[in-house]
């Protein structure tokens, strides 16, 4: 991405977050995540935390499973029903209470939003599709040898959904950028050609996810489900601690802070000050000649901690199918409210009504 985009992308992000804290009910947060497993303290630390303060904020919040887009570079479509109702149970188990201004439910249950896939594909080129950085990388770390068309056009789906309920505000890490700069301009080619006196959608901004870039147990990769190296939300203590162990550090015994020299180390001190909020130096010093051994261990109780009340929540929801079903189907029932609402004035705008 451009540094002149990003640039501006980050700016758009200060302003954005000032106007959320003096004028939340004017935005609408878009968000959510793909159904093909369970989340990790990567989803915790890097977006949940912040999910749940936007929405105790007052600031309307749509939390979307994207379960067709598991389609489009997943084989795992056996999993999609379950693994979307533990979705649920990690978001309220997290803090996210589902109410009038937070909803959660699956895109395929949104034929409303789906119906935009049409006409917003009207409005990009197919080399503009082809050179989206992120779709290049996901395909390359996928393994993806023949890839199918729903991988290119699934930027384009993910406008839909952000822009059926006019969503202004995607929380999102860098990487993101080029989907939400995708969807900033399919609406501001939508409303030039079709409504320019009166537009309909919002160009949508990024609220820059604050968060070190957390690396998986690994110490090379980032935190993943596919890649066999998170330590999941759904783990027990004893599991936490036995994934802990096997985290790679260095041959160095004497624990300092350096991300540039030693990743690995301070991947974990990451991690535990993200937990304590103690500064990572601070931590260090704490461990000095203790090594690896007591940084394990310092981290393991750091996570537990952190984690007991949300395990103690999902382990109750866990009991209680039924209601996340009913989560599911309120929240589907307001998106749909608010997806036929769009889609009327889309057809009005686009001269399609009878």
């Amino acid at each position: 991405m451009a540094n002149d985009t990003y640039t501006a992308a980050v700016e758009r992000s200060k302003k954005l977050e000032e106007d959320l804290k003096l004028n939340p009910k004017k935005h609408r947060v878009l968000t959510g995540d793909r159904p093909t497993g369970r989340l990790h303290i990567g989803h915790y630390f890097g977006s949940l935390q912040n999910r749940v303060k936007l929405s105790k904020m007052g600031v309307p919040t749509c939390i979307l499973i994207a379960d067709y887009q598991v389609l489009t570079d997943h084989d795992a479509f056996d999993k999609i029903s379950q693994n979307t109702k533990q979705l649920v149970i990690d978001y309220i188990a997290a803090g996210i209470e589902p109410s009038d201004n937070v909803i959660i439910y699956p895109h395929s249950y949104i034929p409303e939003a789906n119906q935009l896939l049409i006409p917003f594909l009207t409005l990009i080129s197919n080399a503009e599709l082809s050179r989206n950085p992120t779709v290049k990388e996901e395909i390359q770390s996928a393994g993806i040898k023949n890839v199918n068309a729903g991988m290119y056009t699934y930027p384009v789906h993910q406008a839909c959904d952000i822009l059926f309920c006019k969503g202004d505000v995607v929380p999102a890490g860098k990487d993101q950028l080029p989907h939400i700069e995708l969807t900033r301009l399919i609406a501001r080619r939508f409303n030039e050609k079709f409504c320019p006196k009166n537009p309909i959608f919002p160009e949508t901004s990024v609220l820059l996810s604050k968060t070190p870039h957390i690396l998986g147990l690994d110490g090379n990769q980032k935190m993943s489900k596919s890649r066999n190296n998170a330590i999941f939300l759904s783990n027990t203590e004893d599991e936490t601690a036995k994934l802990i162990k096997k985290a790679k550090t260095d041959a160095e015994r004497n624990i300092t802070y350096d991300p540039e020299n030693r990743p690995e180390v301070a991947n974990l001190l990451d991690l535990i000050s993200l937990c304590t909020h103690e500064d990572q130096r601070v931590i260090a010093q704490h461990i000095g000649e203790g090594g690896g051994g007591l940084l394990k261990k310092t981290l393991t109780e750091a996570i537990n901690e952190e984690l007991r009340p949300l395990r103690k929540k999902r382990a109750e929801l866990e009991k209680d199918p039924e209601y996340i079903r009913k989560v599911l189907f309120d929240g589907t029932e307001k998106a749909r409210a608010m997806a036929i609402q769009t889609l009327d004035e889309v057809r009005t705008a686009m001269n399609m009504k009878i």
